[in-house]
Order: C-alpha cells, then sequence, then structure tokens
C-alpha cells in the first residue's frame, strides 16, 4: 500500500463544521452579492438553469429561441448582473431586468414584445417566453457528461448508448438503491446478488464489480445507497478505456454531492408499509467566496414483505470544497456508512414444472434469524484541479477505502421434489482495503481546421483482499452439508456448525495496478467528429490460499483496451454514430471467492462490442436515442445453476439487441423516462453445465418500460410507470424459466408551501404476482405486493 500512497499528490483532510446560513436579505442587496460560479462551456439552455439556481433568481425566455445557442461558460465570483452578462457573451442576446426576474432578450430587441426587422423594417414578432424559477426541479432529461470521455461532453457526442437518472428522476421514484435506478434503463436488468450485494445484468453480463463513484472504482460487493448521489450514469458496452479493469457490458458511475455555493438545508421522512421508516438530511453552507461545506445523513429501519426480512442503514457524507482562485478548485469528501440486513436468497423452483415454486411470497427457505449482511464502509475521496493560462487543465482524485463485510445465509440449495427441499449452508467474511490515484491532463488545440480535445492520463493503484469462507453442516454432522425440510415447513432452527473445509477459501490477494491512456476527440467538419483512444493496463495479481494445500499464484497481464467511435452530425440536434472499443476483466477480489483458482481461472475475460446508434435531441429538454450492438465474451466465469456462492469457467457468448430510449419534457406538463430492450444472447461454446447455442441466463428477449409525470398545476401532479419484462432463464442450463411480467406504479406529488412538499409512491398498483431477480435455479426473489411509501420534504 505505501509504494501507491507515495504517489498520491494530495493531503487527507476533512473539515467538519456546521453552520447556520444568515437569513436573507432583500431582493436588491442580493443582485448585488458576489457570488463564485462554475458553469462549464457548453448549451446556454443549460447554463440559464445553473445560472439560476445558484443565483437565486428568475430568469425568462424563449427556449426555442435558444436552443442551439452556446456559451463560454462562468467561472469566478460575480454579482449577478456581471454573470448573466459575461454568460450571455458572444451569443447575441442580453438580458433586461424585469419586475418578476431577469429577461433574456435578443441583442437588438428592446423590452417590448416587437422588434424591427434590420433589412426591411418590417415588424417581428417575438415568440412567447417562459419563465424558469430559480427553485425549478430539473429534468429527466441530461444533456452531458464527463464520465463516458472524461471530459464535459454533450451526450449526442459520445458514440456510445448512456441513460442518465437524474436528480429529479431519483425524487420522483424515491429511488434508494441501483436495483431500483436502473427499473426504466433499457438493456440493464437487476440481478438477485444473494440477497447480499448489488448485482446488475448489461446485456446479457451480470456483474458485480462494475461500479463506479465519480469516476473512480468502488469496487466491493455490497448494497449501496444513493442518499449522498446526485445522479447516476448508466454506460452500456465495453468500457475499457475509459475505466480499465472492467467496464464489461456496462458500468454504473454514481456521481455524488458537492459542496457547493447554493444553500441547502432540507430533511426528507418516509414511512410505509412493511414498517418502513427512513429519514435524510441534506445540508449545505458556504462560509465565504472560497469555501463551502455540504453534509448528507441517512438513517433507516425498515422490514419487508418477506417474512422475517429487516434492514439497518445508516450513513454519514460530508463534503468540503475550496476555491482559492478561480482556475483551482479542490473537493474533499468522505464517508461513513453501515448496512445491515437479512441476507434473503428467495425461493426454489419446482422440479416437476421447472419454474418457481408455487409458495405465498413471503415464505422464507432457510433461517432468517442465521441470515444475515452486515457492510461496514470508510471512504475517503479529494480532487484538485488547476487550469493554466495556456490553455491546459489537469486534475488528480485520490480515493481511499476501507471495507469491512461479513454475511451468512441458509438458503434452498435444490428444487422442491415430493413436497421437500433440501438446504445449505455457508458464511463469508471479507476484508479489503483499496487505494486509487488518477491524473489527467486535458487540452484543446487546432490544427487548421480540425480541432481537438486531447486527453491524457495515467491511474495507479491497489486492492488488498483477504477473503475467508465457512460451509454449515447441520446438526454438526461432518457430512451434513444438506438438510431437507418440508415445503410446507422450510425454516428450520437446527443447530449448524460453520467450519472452513480445504475447498473453501481462506484467500489473501493482493492486486497492484498501473494503467496509462490517451484519446483525442476530433472536429474533422461540424458535421463529422471522431473519438480514438486506447489504454493500456499492467495488472499485477499475487494470490495466496492459506488452507488446505497452500497455493501462491503469481500473474502479471499487460491489457490494450482501444475505442474508436465516429460521429455524424446532419443537423445539430441529431447524431449517427458507430463505435467499436474493447475491455478485459481480470481475476480479483470477489471473483476469486467462490472458483478454484488455477491460472486458467485467473486468464482476464475479455468483451469486445460492436454499436451503432442514433441520438436525436427532439427539443432542449427532450432526448431519444437509439442503439443496435453485439457484445461478444470470453473466458466467461458464470455461477452454477443450482448451488450458491460457486462458479465455473463457461467458455463463450454473445449478445445482440436493439436499444431505444426516451427521456426529458415533452411538454412543460408532461416528463418521461423509459425505453424497449430487444436482446438476443447465446452461449458460443460448449461448457461443463451449458451446450453450445443455449441461452444466456437472466437475459429476457424484451424488455418494456416507462414512467410518466403530468403536473395538473404548479402544485399538483401524479405519475404512472409501467414496467414489462418478457420470460427469461435462471440460469445456462436453461432449465428454470421465469415467467413474464407486467407492472404499473404510480405517484402522487404535492407542494403544500413554498418550503413543504410531499408525494406517494405506491409499487405494483396492481398486486401482480411475479419474480424481481434471480441467482440460479434454486435461488429466485418474489416481486414485492402493493406497496405504499409516503415522503414528506422540509426544506428550511
Amino acid at each position: 500500500m505505501d509504494r501507491v500512497l507515495g504517489y498520491c499528490a494530495l493531503l487527507w483532510c476533512l473539515l467538519l463544521n456546521h453552520a447556520v446560513a444568515e437569513t436573507l436579505e432583500s431582493r436588491q442587496i442580493a443582485h448585488r452579492t458576489e457570488r463564485v460560479y462554475a458553469i462549464p462551456a457548453g448549451a446556454l439552455l443549460d447554463a440559464l438553469k445553473q445560472f439560476s439556481q445558484q443565483a437565486g433568481i428568475d430568469l425568462i425566455y424563449d427556449p426555442v429561441l435558444l436552443e442551439d445557442i452556446k456559451t463560454q461558460g462562468l467561472d469566478g465570483k460575480f454579482d449577478v448582473a456581471s454573470g448573466l452578462h459575461f454568460l450571455l457573451i458572444g451569443t447575441g442576446y442580453r438580458f433586461v431586468e424585469q419586475a418578476d426576474g431577469f429577461e433574456i432578450i435578443a441583442a437588438q430587441a428592446s423590452a417590448g414584445r416587437e422588434i424591427s426587422g434590420s433589412q426591411t423594417g418590417e415588424k417581428v414578432t417575438v415568440l412567447p417566453t417562459i419563465q424558469i424559477s430559480a427553485s425549478d426541479t430539473g429534468s429527466y432529461a441530461a444533456t452531458s457528461s464527463v464520465t463516458a470521455t472524461k471530459t464535459n461532453t454533450l451526450l449526442r457526442d459520445v458514440p456510445q448508448s448512456i441513460t442518465v437518472v437524474t436528480e429529479e428522476l431519483i425524487k420522483d421514484q424515491a429511488i434508494q438503491s441501483l436495483g431500483d435506478a436502473v427499473r426504466y434503463v433499457p438493456g440493464v436488468g437487476v440481478s438477485q446478488g444473494e440477497g447480499n450485494r448489488d448485482a446488475l445484468v448489461f446485456r446479457g453480463n451480470r456483474s458485480t464489480g462494475d461500479f463506479f463513484v465519480d469516476g473512480i472504482r468502488d469496487d466491493v460487493a455490497f448494497f449501496r445507497d444513493l442518499y449522498n448521489i446526485e445522479r447516476i450514469e448508466v454506460l452500456k458496452g465495453a468500457n475499457g478505456m475509459i475505466f480499465g479493469r472492467g467496464g464489461s457490458g456496462g458500468v454504473v458511475n454514481r456521481v455524488t454531492k458537492q459542496a457547493n455555493w447554493n444553500p441547502v438545508r432540507e430533511f426528507s421522512f418516509q414511512g410505509g408499509s412493511f414498517n418502513r421508516k427512513r429519514m435524510t438530511g441534506d445540508f449545505g453552507h458556504a462560509f465565504n467566496d472560497k469555501v463551502a461545506f455540504r453534509v448528507n445523513g441517512l438513517f433507516e429501519d425498515s422490514g419487508s414483505f418477506r417474512d422475517g426480512v429487516v434492514m439497518r442503514r445508516r450513513g454519514v457524507s460530508p463534503t468540503v470544497t475550496i476555491k482559492p482562485t478561480d482556475r483551482t478548485k479542490v473537493v474533499m469528501n468522505m464517508e461513513r456508512f453501515h448496512d445491515d440486513r437479512t441476507a434473503d436468497r428467495g425461493i426454489p423452483s419446482d422440479s416437476n414444472l421447472n419454474r418457481p415454486v408455487d409458495v405465498k411470497r413471503s415464505q422464507f427457505f432457510g433461517d432468517p434469524k442465521r441470515s444475515h449482511s452486515d457492510a461496514e464502509v470508510l471512504s475517503f475521496n479529494a480532487l484538485i484541479e488547476h487550469r493554466f493560462d495556456s490553455g491546459v487543465t489537469l486534475s488528480n482524485r485520490t480515493n481511499y477505502a476501507q471495507y469491512d463485510k461479513f454475511y451468512q445465509n441458509i438458503f434452498s440449495r435444490s428444487p422442491a421434489l415430493d413436497n421437500r427441499v433440501f438446504l445449505g449452508a455457508y458464511n463469508d467474511a471479507t476484508d479489503r482495503e483499496n487505494v486509487f490515484n488518477q491524473t489527467n491532463l486535458l487540452y484543446s488545440v487546432d490544427t487548421g481546421p480540425i480541432s481537438h480535445t486531447l486527453l491524457a492520463g495515467v491511474e495507479i493503484g491497489q486492492q488488498i483482499t483477504s477473503n475467508v469462507r465457512q460451509t454449515g453442516f447441520f446438526n454438526n454432522d461432518p457430512r451434513g452439508i444438506s438438510f431437507p425440510v418440508p415445503l410446507s415447513s422450510p425454516v428450520t432452527d437446527v443447530p449448524i456448525a460453520f467450519i472452513t473445509r480445504p475447498a473453501d477459501a481462506d484467500n489473501r490477494s493482493v492486486v497492484d495496478i498501473t494503467s496509462l491512456y490517451i484519446q483525442d476527440q476530433i472536429e474533422l467538419l461540424p458535421q463529422l467528429q471522431a473519438i480514438a483512444g486506447v489504454r493500456y493496463d499492467l495488472f499485477e495479481v499475487d494470490f495466496r490460499k492459506r488452507n488446505g494445500d497452500t497455493t501462491q499464484i503469481n500473474t502479471t497481464d499487460h491489457l490494450i483496451s482501444p475505442r474508436f467511435g465516429l460521429i455524424f452530425k446532419p443537423i445539430e440536434p441529431l447524431s449517427i454514430y458507430a463505435s467499436y472499443s474493447q475491455a478485459y476483466v481480470p481475476r480479483a477480489g470477489d471473483q476469486l471467492t467462490g472458483i478454484i483458482v488455477t491460472r486458467a481461472t485467473l486468464k482476464p475475460e475479455k468483451f469486445t462490442t460492436y454499436e451503432a446508434g442514433i441520438k436525436w435531441d427532439i427539443y432542449p429538454d427532450l432526448a431519444l436515442t437509439g442503439a443496435v450492438y453485439r457484445l461478444d465474451r470470453t473466458n466467461v466465469i458464470s455461477p452454477t445453476s443450482d448451488f450458491g456462492g460457486s462458479s465455473f469457467l463457461a467458455g463463450e457468448q454473445r449478445t445482440e439487441g436493439i436499444e431505444i430510449g426516451l427521456s426529458g419534457r415533452v411538454t412543460q406538463s408532461l416528463s418521461v423516462m423509459g425505453g424497449y430492450a430487444y436482446q438476443d444472447g447465446e452461449i458460443t461454446s460448449a461448457t461443463e453445465e451449458a451446450e453450445k447455442g443455449a441461452t444466456i441466463a437472466e437475459l429476457p428477449r424484451n424488455t418494456f418500460s416507462m414512467w410518466s409525470r403530468y403536473d395538473f398545476t404548479p402544485r399538483i401532479g401524479a405519475a404512472v410507470g409501467v414496467i414489462y419484462r418478457s420470460s427469461m432463464f435462471a440460469a445456462v442450463d436453461n432449465t428454470v424459466r421465469i415467467p413474464d411480467f407486467t407492472r404499473v406504479d404510480a405517484a402522487l406529488f404535492a407542494q403544500f408551501t413554498r418550503r413543504v412538499r410531499g408525494q406517494i409512491n405506491i409499487e405494483n398498483i396492481f398486486d401482480t404476482h411475479y419474480f424481481a431477480s434471480v441467482h440460479n435455479n434454486n435461488n429466485i426473489t418474489p416481486g414485492s405486493p402493493v406497496a405504499v411509501r409516503a415522503t414528506l420534504i422540509a426544506n428550511f
């Protein structure tokens, strides 16, 4: 660990100090008050929304007229008038102060409703304007992302399928987990994760490790909460050039809430079905024009529709942002998070019907009192960013994290046969220490008529993992790794002894990573752009097995991950793209806990993606996307069909599909988010558990989802969500089929006062009996019956 820490250029520190914001002054004084702004160059519409929120003012303008206008951005300390003037430089627009806000008009226009034509003297009618309030809640559509290219790039200029779950959507759907967040993301499914961790299926590829936070690997298996998250970015396809190890079928990047100069003071209280109780807080304060502080907190104590299943969470995440100069920014953050819950492995299948067994949705198999998962997370993050006079931007981000996780489960390990089921048991303890440091250099330059945005970076990291697994023996019998129980009463309280056998994991691994990458975003013509990049990863593993026949294996992988894409824009709001990319997943961390480790199993998985698509910003706030792709995967590790916690080498597989997505505002009152995905995947080489041509597990052929919110008045709104998933196989042996389902959700929204709002979310409003996720043929999670959650949010 010392070798890596020596590269970290930042001094870790945390400022924990809370102050109460002073009473707001009069409007005239507020307009003269200088604030620090950090608004990137890009679309003027996006910049005006950010300025309105940061300045606390109302802006009036016609979005149609400003649709394709760009701005140089705003970075520094300004009063309202100076900042707005600077933001509009070079746009052909100016502002006029009105009684109800600042109106944006054409530079040659008067404040009236008509202007004279410059050539003919005829009257030109100015289109109706709209007013954007400083309290505007945002949109379901995002226009740009830093994650996909490590540069601030419009989403329509990225040759890749990307779905962004915005802060407004997170609030409207009361999203609290990654599983909930991707329900309306086409091409992404939810896996069970054995009841103790996040697990998603990207285009037919299950992953528990492709999770990132602010672009840095967040690599441990636990259930993440979103109390301190601003938005979620889902990138599909191979992402090796940007993310290195992982980035296979797709990745999820969480963007954290950062301290800024917008005052934030918010409490939320939630209660609902199955004894749900949850409370969050978000407080932000600017000490002066150089230092801002923010802290997010969480407490939850909830039950479940599943018998004996409970969940307790608590977390705190303070952040400090420092701007010593207009060109330098330092952000420091830490998080302490604890998740304690019942490890619920669901229900088994019926061996006669080859489908989930017919029992009550609440029925637990095993013993909920002795099935528990406990995760403790402590992380520190720091970012320093500086813009030089030469135009070069240097950024350095460091993440250090400690994870302590233990889970134990007593679960069904066989299908139901002759009215009985066999149970199994094991526990698993993991201690992990991660440190990653990433440095990027960004520079824009023109070579004749061709524009370049150049990126060069280096990433180093180390991951140290200790893992011990114990098998449960029922009635303390050395032969009792299975225990039969009647289907009518599948919960047992017989004594169980947990012992580490020679075949169980008792491992320690040290992974060292050194990466170099370069990328060029090229504007060949105004209508033609290209992205070309390549990444080199040096991946070294020192693996030691400490029980039975002790084993030590050292491997070194030299991995090259290229990426190339072309974007053609016949008109500015429309992009047509094609791309090629590769990624590798070397074995490390949790992948080594459930498989017999040899040099063959340590060989990296390889992912190759071919993709073409279209992105159309129908309106500035409404985006339609479509993609067609093929994803090839080799040297696959797949979970066994029946037994929990074990994996095997599954050869090669291919997934092909089509995705269509729609997000944003259709009208000022109607917002939508969702899409459709067609996926076809098969095993392309025979394995010990799957024949060649077998269908990939957890891959429904068709999925459709759409969430729509309509605001009847500025104070009252409602939403309806529909989720459809066609049938799929639970495992690669294609024995157990999970039925299709359609689920309908709903929500009501009310703004009671300027500072207090409330909402009611109803999940599965028609009480559909369905199965939400699986891990294998005998770990199948039933979907929730009707569940109601009421949330009250207070700002002060």
